[in-house]
């Protein structure tokens, strides 16, 4: 089942059990899927794009939460908290500190990397590797902690 099936799906779902912000947040998926399929004609959506575009709005939704605290706005951020947690359940599971740096450890292996300078190198082989499994600042920190 494609991403957008099964969102239309878990609309229905919310529909029927009058969840108003999960059904809110669902419509949100959809919308971005939608305009996602109208750039690029009838050909739909491959399961890369789909989780590109899943991985952009959980960033979007974490920039908020941030900004949102930052200012005392809790009663946003709490929202902006629901829609990111409706977002992750569509997202394949987020690799822990531990799992990261291990699979870090091994691109730097495979590509020989030796410091600082290996940086772009590993973190390209890596954002496609671990992607959607992982958030790039996370990444990025451990990358530039291991290439010391």
């Amino acid at each position: 089942m494609s991403l957008k099936q099964s969102i239309e799906s878990e609309i229905k779902k919310a529909m029927l059990a009058k969840e108003k912000d999960r059904l809110r947040a669902l419509r949100s998926i959809k919308s971005l899927i939608m305009l996602e399929e109208t750039k690029g004609g009838d050909k739909g959506m491959t399961e890369d794009e789909e989780l590109k575009l899943l991985t952009k709005a959980a960033k979007q939704r974490r920039d908020s939460v941030e900004i949102y605290q930052q200012q005392n706005r809790e009663d946003l951020a709490a929202t902006e908290l629901a829609e990111l947690e409706i977002i992750n359940e569509f997202l394949p599971k987020q690799l822990t500190e531990e799992e990261l740096e291990a699979a870090l450890k091994e691109i730097i292996a495979e590509l020989g990397a030796e410091g600082p300078k290996d940086m772009g190198k590993v973190m390209g082989a890596a954002t496609k590797k671990l992607a959607g499994k992982a958030d790039g600042k996370m990444i990025s920190q451990k990358v530039k902690g291991l290439l010391v």
